[in-house]
């Protein structure tokens, strides 16, 4: 029974492996001609508060709350996530390059909680994006985005021109999913995160729009 028990072990362990190391492949695809130089993702661009309900779950850690995201500067957003009763949880300002910790509870003050914060949220509140490819389906445009070893796709929804999705990988391995969905330019009316190799799941849902 031992031996049975570790045989499953090592094998869920090999298949965890492989599911989150395989290669990303856009399938049932065409090329298309590079008409757009970059693409945006434009939901945080306003200078309003974006308000959210929002819930975490980081590895054994649940968190729920109200989710603000405010634009500061031209490329740097203050996150503030607070309790549903207003108390502060975590503050921080981040930009692609940058991050500052304004404040975290100490139950949150994790390094690997704050790290996935950071990289997240530097992820998520990209606005611009190089094209360097472009595909088509029968539902979305396709713009592929290389950022050093990193690679982007970003879907459009071929109705409306809206942002739906994107998908984030790293030396050609998915690493995180993206997924909108939105009205306006400006606005997602919710959004899911998904780590691929961790278990990490954020979820955002609309509480105030943005004009």
């Amino acid at each position: 029974m031992r031996r049975f028990l570790l045989q499953s072990f090592l094998y869920s362990l090999i298949f965890l492996l492989f599911v989150s190391c395989k290669t990303y492949k856009l399938r049932d695809v065409k090329p298309v001609s590079n008409s757009e130089k970059t693409a945006e993702n434009l939901y945080f661009s306003s200078n309003e508060d974006y308000v959210y309900k929002c819930q975490m779950d980081i590895y054994k850690n649940h968190v729920s709350g109200i989710l603000i995201i405010k634009k500061i500067k031209e490329t740097t957003h203050r996150v503030v996530l607070t309790s549903d009763f207003g108390n502060k949880l975590i503050d921080f300002e981040v930009s692609e390059n940058d991050f500052k910790l304004n404040y975290v509870l100490p139950d949150l003050d994790k390094k690997i909680v704050i790290n996935f914060l950071k990289d997240d949220f530097q992820e998520l509140l990209r606005q611009k994006y190089p094209v360097n490819e472009s595909f088509e389906n029968e539902n979305s445009k396709i713009y592929l985005s290389k950022i050093e070893k990193k690679n982007y796709y970003l879907f459009f929804n071929k109705e409306n021109n809206l942002l739906k999705q994107i998908i984030y990988t790293k030396n050609n391995k998915e690493k995180i999913d993206f997924s909108f969905d939105a009205k306006k330019h400006i606005f997602a009316d919710s959004l899911n995160l998904q780590h691929k190799d961790f278990k990490i799941n954020i979820k955002l849902f609309q509480i105030t729009e943005t004009e």
